[in-house]
């Protein structure tokens, strides 16, 4: 989802799919633990069809069930407008959860949030679209098979992404470049493991007209010996005008990324 209203779209309904995969548990919860050799995805205690969004406040622990998206929630593209599969109220924490195919527009974040040992199996539209609030944060899990985005930031402040895999993606976070209001916004990434499938992906992309700012720490990029994996991609809205570390806008060294 690319801005912060869009009218909704119902797609064709797919069935879910069960996978078996694998992030060792030292990197989900354990804030600077160096990333593994190749991340070990859960398996979901039990499977859950979801037909209409689940609403979070407070604290909700999934106690690591397969939520999946059925009926009005059964699309798994690009389609704009989807639900999400959750929709967390401000200030709430969703952790220990799965999320299958098809997953919808994942989480939409309402106000300040925390996603804790999150997993998207298949990403839909997003994985998760943070819309208000100032500081949101990830922390443990991964995330696969994003034919696009996995994390949409439309609303203001700062997306703090830890201990996270991803994998089969084309970009890990977007600044959104054409909601109806903008904002300055920043993100960091710290402990993340990404493996590439020799295709071109980025892991940020941000708005440097906006004066955005990512900063990238420890990130480990498996199977890109072609260096299709760009760091940090910059955009003016939506137009891309260059990629590389700076002192402004896209904050890491050459140290800060270790190929294996």
């Amino acid at each position: 989802m690319t801005s912060a209203t869009r009218p909704r779209a119902r797609v064709r309904a797919m069935t879910g799919t069960v996978a078996a995969f694998g992030l060792s548990f030292g990197m989900i919860m354990t804030s600077r633990a160096t990333p593994a050799n190749a991340a070990t995805w859960p398996s979901a205690t039990s499977s859950q069809p979801v037909s209409s969004t689940i609403s979070v406040s407070g604290t909700r622990d999934g106690g690591m069930v397969r939520y999946y998206g059925s009926g009005a929630l059964a699309g798994d593209g690009q389609e704009e407008g989807q639900d999400p599969i959750f929709k967390l109220a401000a200030g709430a924490t969703l952790k220990n959860v799965i999320i299958g195919a098809p997953g919808a527009d994942g989480i939409h974040c309402e106000g300040n949030c925390t996603l804790q040992n999150v997993w998207w199996e298949d990403v839909g539209e997003d994985a998760a679209t943070f819309r208000g609030g100032s500081t949101y944060t990830v922390t443990g899990g991964g995330a696969k098979k994003a034919a696009d985005k996995v994390f949409q930031h439309n609303g203001p402040g700062t997306l703090n992404i830890s201990n996270f895999a991803v994998s089969e993606f084309k970009t890990l976070y977007r600044s959104c470049g054409d909601c109806s209001t903008q904002y300055t916004r920043k993100v960091n990434l710290s402990n993340i493991e990404v493996t590439g499938t020799g295709s071109t992906a980025r892991l940020v992309g941000i708005n440097t007209n906006r004066g955005d700012v990512a900063t990238l720490r420890g990130i480990t990029i498996l199977n890109d010996s072609s260096r299709k994996v760009i760091p940090c991609q910059k955009y003016n809205n939506n137009t891309a005008v260059g990629t590389g570390p700076d002192s402004t806008n896209c904050l890491y060294s050459t140290s800060d990324i270790t190929y294996r």
